[in-house]
């Protein structure tokens, strides 16, 4: 169990089948109400079909899938995802994660975060990659403060809610212990 400074009650752990309604709405939450989600319109269960498919791979194939849980309630999903499925690509991750807002500023981001680098490691990763929406400054400022740069911004690629928005490629380099 991972302990939060708050309430010592929350949970980091991979994401099972039984997980998928919590899981669509941490994400719809995300999708209906802000530019964290690239996506205009709710998804369904199939969005997250290919969990138990993956999880059977190879350890070294494998990439996780988080949720964080409170009181047996989903309040947060994370992966760690390859930049590309090309082995000369292998030392390079994309992560993500949502947390509802009730839950945020309380460190949980944080200790997604740190899980994810800790598998990036294991991986043998270099560098990890997120990308955000220029609408999105919460979770700018939040990349920025745990070490993230930005390292390239495509202008005016996606809309939203009728308005425009950048998305922001940021890079944090891990150190190999």
């Amino acid at each position: 169990m991972q302990e939060n400074k708050n309430s010592g009650k929350d949970l980091i752990r991979e994401v099972s089948t039984e997980d998928i309604p919590g899981m669509l709405e941490v994400f719809n939450y995300y999708v209906e109400n802000s530019f964290a989600s690239y996506l205009e319109n709710s998804v369904g269960p199939e969005f997250f079909q290919l969990i138990q498919s993956e999880k059977d791979q190879d350890r070294d194939d494998h990439f996780p899938f988080y949720v964080i849980e409170e009181d047996s309630k989903i309040i947060g999903i994370g992966a760690l995802r390859p930049y590309f499925p090309f082995p000369n690509f292998r030392h390079t991750g994309v992560v993500s994660y949502f947390i509802l807002p009730a839950y945020t500023r309380k460190g949980l981001g944080s200790m997604m975060l740190e899980k994810l680098c800790m598998e990036a490691r294991e991986k043998k990763m270099q560098s990890l990659l997120a990308n955000v929406s220029s609408k999105n400054e919460a979770s700018l400022n939040f990349h920025l403060k745990k070490g993230f740069i930005e390292c390239g911004r495509f202008k005016k690629v996606g809309s939203k809610f009728g308005k425009y928005f950048d998305i922001v490629w940021m890079q944090k380099f891990l150190e190999q212990d």
